[in-house]
């Protein structure tokens, strides 16, 4: 079943994608390698999902946080390819965790995001990963994610 099919199957309505306010664009294909800046959870009213990982918030909160930002990788990787078919497998995420000092449940928590590019792409959603703490990030989001997927000729 292609990803887009799957999307449908699942009941998944990815979200719009953002303009970013800074220096950066969302996204940058190379050949046929396309490369998604870091997101983080944006949530419906606006804003994001903030919080210090282990102290503020679950590992179960920030899981779906990571599910969420999966979603906004998503669109945004439609965005640039025109649709989700085009992705061949998805290379490597990089998850970094807003995590209290000793935490270290940093991979359940980006599994959020993980078990969704499984569930959309099947075993082409599996991927090489890092999931790290931070003392901080942007905005004192809980995560973020950033995605690296090869592209279909």
């Amino acid at each position: 079943m292609s990803a887009e099919a799957k999307l449908k199957a699942l009941g998944i309505v990815l979200p719009e994608t953002i303009v970013p306010v800074a220096t950066y664009v969302p996204f940058r294909l190379h050949g046929d390698t396309l490369y998604l800046s870091g997101q983080g959870p944006r949530r419906k009213e606006g804003g994001y999902e903030i919080g210090i990982v282990g102290k503020d918030v679950t590992v179960e909160a920030a899981y779906a946080h990571a599910r969420t930002v999966g979603l906004g990788l998503l669109a945004t990787a439609r965005q640039a390819l025109g649709s989700l078919d085009r992705i061949d497998y998805v290379v490597k995420l990089l998850g970094m965790v807003n995590a209290a000092p000793g935490f270290g449940s940093q991979p359940q928590v980006i599994n959020g995001c993980s078990d969704l590019f499984v569930e959309v792409f099947g075993e082409a959603g599996r991927h090489a990963r890092s999931a790290v703490g931070m003392g901080s990030l942007p905005n004192n989001m809980t995560v973020e994610i950033e995605a690296i997927f090869a592209v279909k000729r």
